[in-house]
């Protein structure tokens, strides 16, 4: 699955998040100035992240499981994570 998400957050903050998110529930397999791999025993997880029209950045995230597997879950909290950031008021809802 590929999931995607613009946000004001810069780049290198959002790589720094999904260090913190990421590092306790999977392992870090390769990293780049705008590119982390992480995996696991629940899946493999690659998120990239680039500027985007001026103050935006892209974040994509992309699994090698089926929608609602348990990886999926995951990233799709990640994002979550990411937008409370901007928008600290916002509650999260749903099981992931």
């Amino acid at each position: 699955m590929q999931y995607f998400h613009r946000s004001s957050i810069a780049p290198d903050a959002v790589l720094e998040e999904a260090d913190r998110y990421f590092g306790g529930r999977l392992t870090a397999a390769a990293s780049d100035r705008r590119r982390r791999e992480y995996h696991g025993g629940i899946g493999r997880i690659t998120l990239t992240v680039q500027p985007e029209g001026g103050h935006y950045t892209l974040i994509t995230l992309k699994t090698d499981n089926v929608g609602e597997s348990e990886v999926d879950k995951v990233a799709k909290r990640f994002l979550s994570v990411v937008h409370t950031r901007v928008h600290p008021d916002h509650e999260v809802r749903g099981a992931y």
